[in-house]
């Protein structure tokens, strides 16, 4: 009886992941009836040839920016780094994976359940990179306004090196999830921890606009204080306009996944989310420009 149970729950563990992975990626026009979805995988193609080489040159331009920029303190500098990692590892990895996959859809060409998983584990390793980074740059700007004098004793560039690490390691934990666990199981699993930090970040930008409007009518008679105290403040600016553009990106995206569970399978439905991956993928260009434009030193 438990080697039947067994054997019954493997299939269907099987029968699901092979669902969802055909239905989040593995839609191709093979027949007259599909025609209208290749103008769109045309379209995305080329989108998506043109943001990976625009990401590649971006965030590379950053790295070195940020790597010649004394004036950033090293925790912020760190975590720049760390963000602007991950997005070109969108640029040079996964939007190319992504742009093969679009052509063989073109080209009428079947892909298998190992190159889905594949490019699901990739995808999710730089995007949850990229997401806790915006959330640790989100809490980083927080202590620096929160704390203000006393940050530098309390955020040193050895515990900042130990949290990017550790969010690199935390990304390739939950990326492998799609070889271990159930596809419906690991997006329930990011959808949760997507929700809380998003809802975090959103509490610590507040209280940012709050300590800064309070320290600003505390100090606005002693101009060397209001000096010392608008690096910060323009720091969080910039980090936050990084936040907003990465959240009007990633709200599409997790809106079609959540459609493509639930509602029937249509041709608007994986237009949708074909689309909603490819705006997911336009941060990683969008995030260097925001870097140099709020951000004079860089």
């Amino acid at each position: 009886m438990n080697s039947r149970k067994t054997t019954l729950g493997f299939k269907t563990f099987k029968i699901m992941k092979n669902r969802v992975c055909e239905e989040l990626l593995l839609y191709q026009p093979t027949s007259a009836e599909d025609e209208n979805l290749r103008p769109w995988y045309i379209v995305n193609s080329v989108f998506n040839a043109f943001l990976s080489i625009s990401a590649i040159i971006l965030n590379s331009v950053t790295i070195l920016a940020l790597r010649k920029t004394p004036s950033l303190p090293k925790p912020l500098k760190t975590l720049l780094l760390s963000l602007a990692v991950s997005d070109l590892g969108v640029g040079l990895v996964v939007e190319p994976f992504f742009f093969g996959l679009l052509v063989k859809w073109l080209q009428r060409n079947s892909s298998s359940g190992a190159v889905c998983t594949a490019f699901e584990t990739i995808a999710s390793f730089f995007s949850a990179a990229s997401f806790f980074g915006v959330m640790a740059l989100s809490s980083d700007r927080f202590l620096a306004v929160h704390l203000h004098l006393r940050y530098q004793e309390f955020v040193t560039h050895r515990r900042i090196v130990a949290l990017v690490i550790s969010i690199w390691l935390i990304s390739a934990f939950l990326s492998l999830l799609f070889l271990w666990v159930s596809p419906l199981i690991c997006f329930l699993v990011f959808v949760v921890i997507g929700v809380v930090c998003l809802a975090l970040s959103a509490i610590l930008y507040f209280k940012i606009y709050f300590t800064v409007r309070r320290h600003r009518n505390e100090i606005q008679a002693l101009q060397v204080q209001q000096t010392n105290s608008a690096r910060p403040r323009k720091s969080a600016v910039g980090t936050f306009y990084v936040y907003i553009v990465f959240i009007l990106c990633c709200l599409p995206q997790c809106c079609s996944f959540t459609v493509v569970v639930i509602s029937d399978l249509s041709t608007g439905v994986y237009v949708f989310h074909i689309s909603c991956l490819t705006l997911f993928f336009l941060n990683s260009s969008l995030s260097p420009i925001i870097y140099c434009w709020k951000m004079r030193q860089i």
